[in-house]
């Protein structure tokens, strides 16, 4: 089991740049199916999740080179239209490749995905979504299958804005014959890198990033080489690092708009952001403020920086409530907190945590990615030796984490236990 052993403490400062952003990845290299060919994919972070991924797809029969941050898909000799359960237990994400192997293939066999235990996420949405474009679906033990002759556009309303279940209609929609609506469609940055992704193949996609989304179907795709946005969550996270441990730190390769409402509660918190071009500067002056904040679907304060700025908030001056809308598990690292000294009480879905002068170096537990990254935070903000468990859970969505943050003067070693 590997484990991060950390010295709390130090300040960080320095430079560091942001790695391309996972969400964004993911259903991009899904989409590659959707051509014969080789794709070019540029800044691809070096992770857990990217590896499931090119292991599906190689799975399917594409032929992948990964060298530095580029990738090469060669979906050319694609014949598999099934994602094995093995592969699906890995990575909730290998739903994202439905909408493909339909359009690709007109039929899909995939298994129930896995992931964080962080609460429900209805695959059930993505059904409904495509069964809109005419798609007929089975449902055996533990695996779905859907078929179709055609792919028809529709008009679709969902009834949550859910990332993953827009990213496959569009996917789906791109080959449909006719025009496709997405409506109360989600907003977010990754949903519009994958519209310029798609775009880029020669797809004909309007609207990501509002509500609205309307996609004419064509006959076929070509390939491209594209070039990945900046991951807004690593972004954010090493934003509220900086913060809490009173640093000072600039991070290059960055997309400031994509990061609006976090900047804001950093300013209410009285923390310092500057943002020039692609990069942001992070100047913490001590103690945080308390806030009030509650997660919201793009563009409201994001659930996966949630429990970074727990952390942050556990030794701000007052008390600070967070309530969480989007994931009904995702207060879990309250506990791990409380071990650190944390003042953290929780009902239902919203936490009250009075803030505390400073936290104490604990062994404590990874219970999904982003708990991950907050427990790491709270090590490098905690008086003496902090040891995090669980260390997977945090290798799926940063990429050298260790690596960047000893490069900001953190005292950060990763250990296999």
């Amino acid at each position: 089991m590997l484990k991060y052993e950390i010295i709390g403490g130090k300040k960080l400062k320095g430079r560091i740049r942001i790695s391309g952003a996972k969400n964004a990845v993911l259903p991009i290299l899904a989409a590659t199916v959707l051509s014969k060919g080789k794709n070019i994919i540029r800044d691809v972070p070096h992770l857990k999740d990217v590896e499931v991924m090119i292991e599906v797809l190689k799975y399917l029969g594409a032929k992948v080179c990964f060298e530095g941050s580029v990738l090469e898909v060669d979906t050319t000799d694609i014949t598999v239209n099934e994602v094995p359960d093995h592969l699906m237990r890995k990575m909730r994400a290998t739903v994202f490749l439905m909408g493909p192997l339909l359009g690709r293939f007109g039929k899909v066999k995939i298994f129930q995905p896995g992931g964080c235990s962080i609460g429900p996420r209805p695959i059930n949405w993505h059904i409904k979504g495509l069964k809109s474009l005419n798609v007929e679906f089975k449902e055996g033990y533990g695996y779905i299958s859907g078929q179709v002759k055609k792919l028809k556009g529709n008009e679709i309303h969902l009834d949550f804005p859910s990332v993953g279940t827009t990213e496959n209609i569009m996917m789906g929609a791109v080959l449909a014959e006719g025009t496709t609506w997405i409506r109360n469609a989600a907003k977010e940055p990754e949903i519009v890198d994958l519209q310029n992704f798609l775009n880029g193949m020669g797809a004909k996609i309007r609207g990501a990033g509002t509500d609205v989304i309307k996609i004419e179907g064509v006959k076929e795709l070509k390939t491209t080489d594209y070039t990945v946005i900046p991951d807004r969550i690593e972004t954010g996270t090493f934003m509220i690092a900086a913060a809490v441990t009173g640093g000072d730190v600039v991070l290059e390769n960055t997309i400031p708009e994509h990061v609006e409402p976090l900047i804001a509660k950093l300013n209410e918190a009285e923390v310092k952001v500057t943002c020039q071009d692609d990069k942001i500067h992070i100047q913490g002056n001590g103690r945080l403020k308390a806030l009030e904040i509650k997660t919201l679907p793009y563009p409201g304060y994001p659930t996966d920086l949630q429990p970074q700025m727990m952390t942050a908030l556990t030794i701000a001056e007052g008390t600070s409530i967070i309530t969480e809308t989007i994931f009904e598990n995702r207060l879990k690292h309250a506990e791990e907190l409380r071990r650190m000294g944390a003042s953290i009480w929780v009902e239902g879905h919203t936490a009250i945590i009075n803030g505390v002068p400073s936290l104490t170096g604990a062994a404590v537990e990874a219970t999904d990615l982003r708990a991950g990254a907050a427990l790491v935070i709270a090590g490098l903000a905690a008086e003496g030796k902090t040891t995090v468990y669980g260390v997977e859970h945090i290798q799926r969505g940063y990429e050298n984490l260790e690596k960047k943050i000893t490069q900001l003067g953190g005292q950060i070693h990763l250990l296999n236990d």
